[in-house]
């Protein structure tokens, strides 16, 4: 959202939404006080609407969005973007004079399949807000091609338009020397899903084959404290300190962090449809701090990196498979998909695929109210 308010403040006026303080480049801000965040103020009423799926009453009913209703007058600004599915109704009620866009992010009826209450609760009621809502936006966008194409077969909605998840371009970075042993690194949220056991298995397995031939740093944002927990156990059991938990660091150091590593890495097991469609922030960061990639044969990713060749693509996701690519990667590769990265760094840059949202906005300012 940040990114937008930065590159559509150059061709309109812009109020913001939301929890928190206001960000910069907005002439207006309604902030949605935290007591809010909760559907309703109990759980069992909240479990109860949504078993009956009584979606309207237990979206529009709710307390914060009776507040943002009273706070923004209905026909009050030209244009909403509405930031993600659940976003979306609320946007069309304002009843904004040029229209709404829908900024979806992952493929929001399966983002929590892999969770039984989840998908029994939640998956339809987001099925709902797409149905009834997505489906009434003026335009569309996602982040990833599959994603894309899926909300196109399901709701019958025109192909969005693709914004992939992008790190801002900076010139100042350049490609370091390759070292011995290779330096990895992997960041991100610790969700059990996304099996991050396999890249540490896979490490241990090249350093038991070929000791000292590499490293692993993982850089954990705070989340499920068990399966973190488990992690670092799994990580301490590793030889020669090969595998280490490192502390998060804030959004703007993540780039300049990253640059004291050779390769960074993501194997993302498909155990869901977003994870097998995963196409996200870290794979754009790691070419912005100019390093070699690894990943598994996700499609999304597998499409950039073969593409560009600032990585390489393991045969599957398994730890073995990994560690054999790991095995096989000589310097002298590193290095050229170093350089592969810093020649694709501004084309994989935020400021180059943007563009859709601001030809979505100018079309929607241009339309005869």
């Amino acid at each position: 959202m940040l990114r937008q308010i930065r590159l559509l403040s150059e061709i309109a006026d812009i109020v913001s939404c939301g929890y928190g303080e206001a960000p910069r480049g907005v002439v207006e801000h309604v902030q949605i006080p935290d007591d809010l965040k909760a559907w309703r103020t109990d759980f069992k009423s909240t479990a109860t609407l949504l078993t009956m799926r009584f979606y309207e009453r237990l979206y529009f009913d709710s307390e914060r969005i009776k507040f943002v209703r009273r706070a923004i007058p209905a026909g009050s600004v030209d244009v909403i973007i509405a930031n993600d599915v659940i976003a979306v109704p609320l946007a069309l009620a304002l009843r904004p004079v040029r229209g709404v866009h829908a900024d979806l992010h992952e493929y929001a009826p399966r983002q929590g399949e892999d969770r039984l209450q989840w998908k029994v609760l939640i998956g339809p009621f987001m099925h709902w807000a797409a149905r009834q809502y997505v489906t009434r936006a003026d335009s569309v966008t996602t982040v990833a091609k599959g994603i894309a194409e899926e909300y196109a077969r399901v709701y019958g909605i025109p192909e969005p338009l693709v914004v992939p998840n992008a790190s801002s371009y900076d010139g100042r970075y350049s490609p370091t020397e390759v070292q011995m042993p290779l330096r990895l690194i992997h960041t991100g949220a610790a969700g059990r899903g996304r099996k991050i056991e396999v890249m540490i298995d896979a490490v241990a397995r090249a350093n038991e084959i070929r000791p000292g031939s590499t490293t692993l740093d993982l850089v954990m944002v705070p989340g499920e404290q068990k399966y973190i927990d488990e992690l670092t156990a799994r990580a301490s059991a590793v030889s020669n300190n090969a595998v280490r938990m490192r502390p998060a660091v804030p959004f703007d150091q993540i780039v300049p962090m990253l640059q004291n590593y050779d390769v960074g890495i993501f194997i993302c097991p498909p155990s869901t449809f977003n994870l097998l469609h995963a196409l996200p922030n870290k794979l754009f960061e790691f070419i912005q701090a100019r390093l070699a990639v690894v990943i598994g044969p996700s499609p999304e990713m597998e499409r950039i990196v073969r593409q560009y060749g600032v990585g390489a693509v393991s045969k599957d996701f398994s730890a073995e498979s990994i560690a054999q690519l790991l095995m096989d990667l000589t310097p002298e590769a590193v290095a050229n998909m170093k350089q592969a990265s810093h020649r694709s760094a501004r084309e994989l840059s935020a400021e180059e695929v943007m563009g859709p949202w601001t030809d979505a906005v100018r079309k929607l300012l241009r339309a005869v109210g």
